[in-house]
């Protein structure tokens, strides 16, 4: 692995301190490492640059606010073009349009993973053609298991927030574990979402105490309409459940399941749902309903998508080394305050 330059000029120093305004958190390293293993070329670089950004679902509001606050940036930064691509969910077109950018020689490429196995094979290829490469939202990791350089959240923190917020409101409600289930929604071969779930639980019953109800674990692809359609069978399945706790890996999973509640007949009011993205969690509270959607954990896709595009541009400008890992804060939203809080509905 190539060290990078820390050449320092002026420029290089506004970029730097922007990329940390972007982040509203803090920046954390794995295994000691202060900088990312996986990039490969460094600045300085002059004149107009081009960055790739591949997003998976990038048809999702998050992934489009995330799209946006990189643009935002290139315009602040100047002289930057962005390449959005939209991955879908296929890991055999990640590699292609990876493939792709490269053949088309930009200066530098962002990715979020369909299937975080593909790891190895982008940041390698990546690699040999000298274009440097960062993660965004998910992990990836090389064939050494050396990290890419990320710009996203902290997921079992999240989780941890989403399980404090379910326990809350739990306990405030009265309800037995008896009569009670909780349905976590996810998809399942995905490492982030598996530390989102898991946090969660951890947080409920650390809260909870040992007399916690019981988890229902859904396997979704990650979309409301997967969320809404498995959930189906599990409500059917505990046709004798009072009243029901529901959160997941993101909003999509989290406002399926508790639409696939309400449809068969149960009332918001015994329903506790604590959303991850609160995109669209928000969407009853505008509308002034009645809603088992209580709450959310609100993520700004604009700040990562911010973040992860400075960076860059930072390295392959000024030589300015990537972060190995940058953390975005987050913030607990409810229908009291998601409007103040910055929320957009979609």
């Amino acid at each position: 692995m190539k060290k990078f330059l820390t050449r320092r000029t002026a420029r290089g120093a506004v970029i730097a301190a922007a990329s940390l305004a972007l982040i509203l958190g803090t920046s954390a390293c794995t295994s000691g490492q202060e900088t990312a293993p996986a990039a490969s070329a460094a600045g300085p670089k002059s004149g107009k640059l081009t960055i790739a950004y591949l997003q998976k679902q990038g048809d999702q509001q998050y992934f489009v606010d995330e799209a946006d606050g990189a643009k935002a940036a290139a315009a602040e930064l100047g002289d930057v073009d962005i390449k959005v691509v939209n991955l879908g969910t296929d890991a055999n077109k990640a590699i292609s349009e990876v493939d792709s950018v490269i053949a088309q020689k930009v200066d530098g490429i962002i990715i979020v993973v369909p299937d975080q196995q593909i790891g190895p094979q982008v940041i390698q290829a990546a690699t040999a053609a000298g274009i440097p490469i960062m993660a965004s939202d998910d992990v990836i990791k090389d064939a050494s298991g050396a990290e890419a350089a990320f710009a996203g959240f902290d997921g079992t923190a999240m989780g941890n927030a989403v399980g404090t917020k379910a326990a809350e409101l739990y306990k405030s409600a009265g309800w037995s574990a008896a009569d009670t289930r909780i349905l976590s929604a996810y998809k399942q071969d995905l490492s982030v979402c598996g530390q989102r779930v898991d946090g969660a639980k951890d947080a409920f019953t650390k809260a909870v105490g040992s007399d916690a109800p019981s988890i229902v674990d859904i396997g979704t692809d990650n979309s409301a309409t997967d969320a809404q359609n498995k959930a189906g069978a599990v409500i059917t399945a505990n046709a004798g459940v009072k009243n029901w706790i529901v959160w997941g890996c993101n909003d999509e999973n989290e406002t399926g399941v508790v639409t696939a509640l309400q449809n068969s007949g149960v009332a918001p009011a015994s329903i506790v749902g604590v959303g991850l993205g609160a995109y669209l969690t928000c969407k009853d509270w505008a509308a002034g309903q009645q809603t088992g959607n209580k709450a959310a954990l609100f993520i700004s896709g604009v700040e990562v998508g911010k973040a992860a595009l400075t960076s860059m541009v930072g390295l392959v400008r000024d030589g300015t080394p990537l972060p190995a890992k940058s953390i975005a804060k987050t913030a607990i939203v409810d229908q009291s305050n998601w409007q103040a809080e910055g929320v957009v509905c979609t």
